[in-house]
């Protein structure tokens, strides 16, 4: 049955002002966003209006304890002009996953997936087809009570806010591995999509961009030894036709697009393996010439080649290949994604048409 929804539909677009050719991710926001405030124990009747500022206290709780979570996931346009989300169901489940973690109460999932659709629907012009083109989607909750008290907060605000999209990144990434700072530690918030996560990547981060990185592979908290995730990837990692990556934990995010490339690469009969690895087996793989790709994954970059990588002061090229499996285990992804294949795995979920 369909939830209710108040809808406020905007008196005029500003579609008509936005170069779709030239974005820069996630600085141009469509004409409306869903908005559900949750008072007195329980989650109010969501509504959908024009994007748009809002009040916010200074004594609001988020500003002073941090309790926000938030997703992101892309919208798709086939060429036949319906509109597709990839697993959306993933990011709700996530998202409480995340919320349960900042004591922050659970958002209904039906009313999750039934406002994704009204709020894509209303501003479907907005989604463009073609090459890298997606509508970037971000729901997100958060503290609104107005107390400075040490404690979780007893209000809260979920929203989702809309952005059209090209390419994440452009040009070559280099990464460094991290032997000093961490993002995050065993029994700590890394496997949620905490606020607080990310701010606490932006100076390490800065540093490595100064010495000619684009971001940063974060190893384990206790001993730099091991690898976990990237700054907003995760991570795979091809040692001769093995794909390696590292096994979710309370310390790293259980990427939608990382468990899709897992599938993917599993049905298109590559090895795969999900373990652990070692800072010091991923250097004597590139020395021995068996190291014969990195790359990164997430919903922004799809999937994102690294074409080398420093530790301790020494830089290591991983050259991009032709036929890589990065290369394909994306066109694969991305098929599915813009309905331009078949989807054996049932992962497309459609908004309208």
């Amino acid at each position: 049955m369909k939830k209710q929804i108040n809808i406020t539909p905007s008196t005029a677009s500003k579609i008509g002002t936005v170069d779709f050719d030239n974005l820069t991710f996630g600085s141009t926001f469509t004409d409306h966003m869903f908005v559900c405030d949750f008072r007195d124990g329980h989650w109010d009747i969501p509504k959908i209006v024009p994007f748009g500022t809002m009040e916010l206290s200074p004594a609001s709780s988020v500003l002073h304890y941090g309790q926000a979570v938030f997703e992101g996931m892309k919208a798709f346009k086939d060429d036949h002009g319906s509109i597709w989300l990839f697993r959306p169901n993933e990011n709700a489940s996530r998202l409480n996953k995340s919320a349960e973690r900042l004591a922050i109460p659970a958002f209904p999932e039906d009313i999750f997936l039934e406002g994704l659709k009204s709020l894509i629907t209303l501003d479907k012009e907005w989604v463009k087809s073609g090459d890298g083109k997606s509508l970037y989607v971000r729901p997100f909750v958060f503290a609104s009570e107005a107390c400075v008290q040490a404690s979780a907060s007893r209000e809260y605000r979920f929203m989702v806010i809309c952005a059209p999209v090209k390419s994440y990144y452009g040009g070559d990434v280099r990464v460094k591995i991290a032997d000093h700072y961490s993002r995050a530690a065993q029994g700590g918030t890394g496997y949620a999509k905490a606020a607080g996560n990310y701010g606490g990547q932006f100076y390490p981060t800065q540093l490595a961009k100064d010495e000619g990185y684009q971001q940063i592979i974060w190893t384990d908290a206790a001993s730099h030894e091991y690898i976990e995730e990237a700054g907003t990837m995760n991570l795979f990692f091809r040692i001769g036709d093995t794909l390696i990556t590292a096994p979710t934990s309370d310390s790293i995010l259980d990427g939608v697009t990382r468990k899709s490339i897992l599938a993917i690469a599993q049905q298109m009969g590559i090895h795969t393996e999900v373990r652990m690895l070692k800072v010091s087996e991923l250097i004597e793989a590139k020395k021995s010439g068996e190291l014969l790709e990195i790359f990164g994954c997430g919903t922004a970059v799809v999937v994102q080649p690294i074409i080398g990588f420093g530790y301790k002061g020494n830089n290591y090229d991983t050259p991009l290949l032709e036929n890589s499996y990065a290369q394909k285990l994306k066109d694969a992804l991305v098929n599915i994604q813009c309905n331009k294949s078949k989807d054996p795995f049932g992962w497309r979920f459609k908004v309208c048409d």
